[in-house]
């Protein structure tokens, strides 16, 4: 019998999915979950696909352990807990390439690529739809650039080390491109909020709305006594019927 699960690396716990499935069968789920963390301690903090393999005779189990997906490794990489909503207009991160090409090391065996130049281009493409950018340049420049051969130096060398000059210099790059997405973002809601007022108090001044006075020359609500105009004689009521004589 095989479990597939996502686990939380070197923290995963007890659940349904797993008792429902294990415990009938007699395995101990505290043995299980004990090897699966130890198993995913080197992805603390990643979500992590791990298959549990039973025999149901024997009562033991083995445990096989897969890469994360490229997206929980690059969100690792940069400490997020999630992409960006709106990953062409706000950028959530900024990654060194040399971690790009880390990344695809570490995914490639379980990736369609036929090499690493080929893995790199697909982890280019997820910083894409995470919102990240990549050496302070839009994602989608930087696979251009792949293909100019302006990065065979780091992909051919497998080089993955970052200097702290430039770990620095991408800090501050991002340090200054979120401040100003964060100023660009409070401008949009402040309009948002003051074009939401304006169809607010059009819509309360609008003729006939409770309370306000209808325009000048404008026919009278129905029910309502017409006003005469300056000079003419108001209507005279009909007289009321003679009464009966008696």
């Amino acid at each position: 019998m095989k479990v597939k699960l996502i686990v939380d690396g070197g923290d995963m716990k007890p659940g349904p999915a797993v008792a429902q499935q294990l415990g009938p069968m007699g395995i101990n789920l505290g043995k299980v979950i004990g090897d699966v963390n130890s198993a995913t301690a080197g992805f603390k903090g990643t979500k992590v696909p791990v298959e549990i393999n039973v025999d149901g005779k024997t009562k033991t189990f083995t445990i096989n352990v897969f890469s994360p997906p490229v997206s929980e490794l690059i969100k690792k990489e940069l400490g997020l807990e999630k992409g960006s909503g709106e990953a062409l207009k706000y950028k959530v991160g900024n990654i060194p390439f040399e971690r790009v090409v880390s990344v695809a090391k570490t995914k490639l065996p379980n990736l369609l690529a036929k090499d690493l130049r080929a893995a790199v281009k697909l982890v280019v493409g997820t910083c894409v739809s995470l919102g990240v950018l990549i050496d302070s340049k839009e994602a989608k420049e930087i696979e251009k650039e792949i293909d100019s051969g302006k990065y065979d130096k780091e992909i051919v060398g497998e080089i993955t080390e970052v200097s702290a000059d430039k770990k620095k210099e991408l800090e501050a790059f991002f340090a200054l491109k979120k401040a100003q997405q964060e100023k660009a973002k409070k401008a949009e809601e402040e309009a948002k909020a003051a074009e939401e007022a304006a169809k607010a108090a059009a819509a309360t001044a609008a003729p006939g709305a409770p309370g306000v006075p209808a325009a000048p020359g404008a026919a009278p609500a129905i029910g309502t006594p017409a006003t005469p105009a300056p000079g003419a004689k108001a209507a005279t009521p009909a007289p009321a019927a003679a009464a009966k004589k008696k």
